[in-house]
Parts: structure tokens; sequence; C-alpha cells
């Protein structure tokens, strides 16, 4: 069984819904308390041992990679003010020699179409899909728990999470069949996907989260996927086509999930994550307590 160790990060998106932040700035840049949410998403894909990250990006995205390399003016003018806690902290989230590459999706035409940009840099081996959007706090880290299903099962992982009450049909929801030994129950294998099933019809209650392993048999599945819901390369649809000859397990993580393509969710994400800050965290509460008096 071949490692997970790539991990390919569609981020060519607009941000339509929390517009109008994300006119200038990447969405995936805005931040959550003390740094962008990719900063954030890539400190939880690294502690799950990956260590390569394919960006897909778009136009207008130049500061996600400007994120991940040297500012030599600022560096030089934090050691020139003796501030090494500060650059520290910077040069800690800086790419390492050839971890990170970064490809164009011309059009948007859909996630399926994103990951398929990167089947070249990818090439034939397991890889991880990991949404920007969907921030998730978690120990151990949600890809770390992914991998860790991947490594007891193989084939293909979807991370999965319950719905709020009455809303499955408003997502892509997984159908299950038996448990997987481990796991306290939440590993199930995978009998089909569903995208947002009229409601009362829906095979449970679980909907797609943001973090997938999946084989490279994808890539030939969605070079030919023809376009699906919103006239969108859906993958999706691939993985409904894959799951034909290829096992797939969902995995209930253990953990909270923050939609921070949403503004409310980028607001409960900000909240949630001043309120863990080891240093912050106490000032964070006094400062939210005071706004709710």
């Amino acid at each position: 069984m071949k490692p997970v160790r790539k991990a390919v990060l569609p981020v060519a998106g607009l941000g339509t819904r929390v517009l109008p932040g994300a006119k200038t700035t990447p969405k995936e840049m805005l931040n959550v308390f003390d740094r962008p949410i990719l900063a954030h998403v890539v400190t939880e894909a690294r502690a799950a041992g990956i260590d390569h990250f394919v960006f897909v990006t778009g136009r207008g995205k130049g500061a996600i990679e400007d994120y991940f390399d040297h500012h030599v003016e600022l560096e030089a003018q934090l050691e020139a003010k003796g501030k090494a806690d500060v650059l520290a902290d910077i040069r800690s989230e800086l790419a390492r020699p050839g971890e990170m590459s970064f490809v164009r999706q011309m059009a948007p035409r859909g996630l399926g179409h994103a990951v398929w940009c990167a089947r070249h840099i990818v090439g034939d081996e397991p890889f991880a899909v990991i949404l920007p959007d969907m921030l998730m706090r978690a120990s151990p880290p949600a890809l770390a728990q992914a991998i860790a299903a991947y490594e007891a099962v193989g084939g293909n992982i979807v991370v999965v999470e319950p719905a709020p009450p009455g809303e499955a049909h408003k997502y892509g929801i997984v159908s299950l069949a038996e448990t997987a030994p481990g796991f306290d129950g939440r590993l199930a294998r995978m009998t089909g996907m569903v995208e947002k099933p009229p409601p009362g019809t829906e095979p449970s209650n679980l909907f797609i989260s943001g973090r997938y392993i999946l084989q490279p048999e994808i890539f030939e599945l969605l070079a030919s996927q023809h376009a699906g819901a919103g006239g969108e390369i859906q993958l999706t649809d691939a993985m409904v086509r894959l799951m034909a000859t290829q096992s797939f397990h969902a995995l209930t993580y253990d953990g909270t999930t923050y939609d921070c393509g949403d503004k409310v969710g980028l607001l409960r994400a900000n909240v949630a994550f001043a309120l863990a800050h080891p240093d912050l965290g106490a000032d964070a509460r006094t400062a939210v307590a005071a706004l709710l008096k």
C-alpha cells in the first residue's frame, strides 16, 4: 500500500459567499484569528505527514504563493527590531524546498476539473484532497484521522459528518453498509453517494465534508467525466464511477467543522480559534464576553 504523501488543494474559486471581503483577497487568505485560513489547513496537513502540496489556483490568487515565500524586507525589519518570536512564527510557515507546486485552472469548470488539473504532479499514487473552505479543529487532525483509516482498510476514504437536523437534503449524502473494525464504529463501507436527495429519501444523515483520500485511477475517470450539477465536472460523479471497481469507506471524523466560505461560518471559526489560542485565548474570551454584555 503506497503512503499518502501529496495533497491537492483547489483554491481557484471566487469566494462569492464572502464578498466583498474576497474581492481583492483570495478567500483562502482571509484571516481566522491570527493567520489565513490556508495556513491553518497546511498546518493540519503537515501534521498528517503530507510533504507535497499541489495548489490548483486561478486568476488573482498570487497572494497564496507569496504567503509561503520569503518577504525579505519584512523579515529584515523584524530582525533589526529584535522581534525574534514574530520572525520565527513567520518563517515556520514558509514552504520547504520542493514542498509546494502551483497549477492553474484556466476556467471555473468544477471541483472534479480542478482535481484533474493536478494529475501530472500527483502521478500514480494515492493522494489527499483538502477543501480549504472547510476548516476542521480536531485532535488528531482531521486529515490524520482519514489517513489512519486509509492505512487500516486501503482504497478510498471520504470524511463525513452528521448534517444539521432536517438539512440532509442540502448536502451530498453517503449510503453505508457494514462498519469496519476499530474506529469506534465511525468507519463504514460506502455503497453510494446521493447529491441533495429529496427530503425524506436520504440514505443517511452523513454528508461529505472537506477531506478525501483518493486513488490515482480517479484521474482517468475525470478526463472523461461529463458535466453534472451546475454544468460543472463534479468530483462526486467520478467517485461514484470509481466505486464500481474500488472500495470506498466513509469516516465520521471526531472534531468540529467551520465553513469559512460562509460569512457566519467564518465568524464562528474566528471565535473558536481565538478562544483556543494557547497564548491569547484568555484575552479573547474576555473580549468576546464584553461584546455580549
